[in-house]
């Protein structure tokens, strides 16, 4: 079959973009250490929009780190993709299918589970997070860069404004004397994270929207790493990318995890030394806190997935000196975490920012064209994606009080429990003010 011609005035401005035709290879290797069970992976280099048609393929890479039991990760594995994929018009083109792609992405027991879901299709990038799980780009010249946000209530100013907006409280665990110990959480149910998919019975203010961001690549690639918490609560992001350039996937993976337990088991050593040598004079930084009493305990889960030029197969390794890569990550120039001062992507000309929205509102985030079942006489419900009859639901755009029948419809469809969901985050919650900002 012959492939279709492409106006002149396409392959000039390819050139003067300076974009490659060819799709770029995708290499990824994994590598976890699993303490409590609950961290899930998945693996999906072979992907296509059309079944049949390979220039339409796309590659899929996902870490499900769950609590309070296994299930909802299991099951958000097992159906997130397909979630998604139903949510964008069949015979999109590929523009199409980028640009419907981040919206798409906001789609949903009594378990619970962060998501770091990440879609390749050539040189562009998306990926979608709720939790604390983490992905970072490494591209040329060793610059790192942030492509999730991290909803843990500790970090996330923004994400504690959100929930007590909305009417729920934010605060620590309370012990014997009114002492307050461990990180911020979310009441009811004393969860750590803002967001996460699941978790019904801790209050509605724990919500299932992600953030979203899509990048370009330049056509000189780029390395992602993807990892569990357990990773990011020893290494911050620009320790993690040094650790394993320049070697293969696979091998970057094991590294990753190796350095983490490594890191962990040196500061939890020299913590007891320092104990010994100043009986006890000694105060510990809240970071070393975490790693002893979460550090050893927690799954520890590293995706690596490289994208690079067809014509360039395999990554030139950068020198490495000879020297003991923990003492360097820990005592060699200062590492500053990406999350904190590189979250502006690389310089002009290396990665393309397309699109980035983290808001927890879903009228911002679906517009009002979002897609429907209504042929079928159903409504399918944009965050949960259960189909169901009109009456049963509201607009995303309507108010409280009227119903698709009496008004006109605007925006995609929300199941009641959803619509309840949606004023909750919003603050609209009967007996909550609304909050105006």
């Amino acid at each position: 079959m012959k492939a279709p011609l492409v106006p002149l005035a396409t392959l000039i401005g390819r050139e003067l973009r300076n974009e490659k035709i060819e799709k770029p290879f995708v290499k990824y290797g994994q590598a976890a250490l699993a303490k409590k069970g609950e961290d899930y992976f998945l693996i999906k280099p072979d992907c296509q929009r059309i079944p049949g048609n390979a220039s339409t393929s796309f590659s899929v890479f996902a870490i499900f780190d769950g609590h309070n039991g296994v299930s909802a990760a299991i099951f958000t594995k097992e159906s997130l993709l397909n979630n998604v994929l139903s949510a964008i018009p069949q015979g999109a083109s590929r523009d199409e299918w980028l640009q419907a792609l981040p919206r798409a992405l906001v789609a949903g027991e009594t378990s619970g589970t962060t998501v770091t879901f990440v879609v390749i299709d050539g040189w562009t990038v998306t990926v979608a997070s709720v939790g604390d799980s983490r992905c970072i780009l490494d591209t040329q010249g060793g610059i790192v860069s942030l492509l999730t946000v991290d909803h843990r209530l500790e970090e996330n100013a923004e994400e504690r404004e959100r929930v007590t907006a909305s009417g729920g409280e934010v605060g620590r665990l309370n012990v014997f004397g009114g002492n307050e110990v461990g990180p911020l959480r979310c009441w009811p149910g004393g969860l750590c994270l803002s967001r996460s998919i699941g978790d019904t019975d801790v209050g509605e203010f724990i919500v299932p929207i992600p953030h979203v961001k899509q990048v370009k690549l330049s056509n000189a690639g780029g390395r992602l790493i993807i990892a569990s918490d357990g990773i990011w609560d020893a290494l911050t992001s620009d320790m993690a990318a040094k650790s394993c350039r320049g070697l293969p996937t696979e091998l970057a993976a094991k590294l990753v995890v190796k350095v983490t337990s490594s890191v962990v088991v040196y500061i939890i050593h020299r913590e007891w030394q320092c104990l010994f040598w100043l009986n006890m004079n000694i105060c510990v930084c809240s970071s070393q806190e975490a790693l002893r009493s979460r550090g050893l305990k927690d799954d520890t889960t590293c995706l690596v997935v490289d994208i690079i030029p067809s014509d360039h197969p395999v990554p030139a390794p950068t020198p490495r000196k000879k020297q003991n890569v923990l003492s360097s990550l820990i005592f060699g120039k200062k590492a500053h975490d990406s999350m904190k001062t590189s979250n502006k992507l690389a310089a002009v000309g290396v990665v393309e920012e397309l699109f980035e929205e983290g808001s927890a509102m879903l009228a911002e985030r679906l517009g009002r064209d979002f897609p429907s079942n209504a042929s079928s006489g159903l409504f399918r419900c944009a965050v949960c994606q259960v189909d169901q009859p009109p009456s049963d639901g509201l607009s995303v755009n309507s108010g409280p009080y009227f119903s698709p029948t009496s008004k006109p419809w605007e925006g995609p469809f929300l199941c009641a429990n959803c619509r309840k969901k949606k004023d909750a985050m919003e603050g609209k919650r009967p007996g909550i003010p609304t909050v105006i900002t």
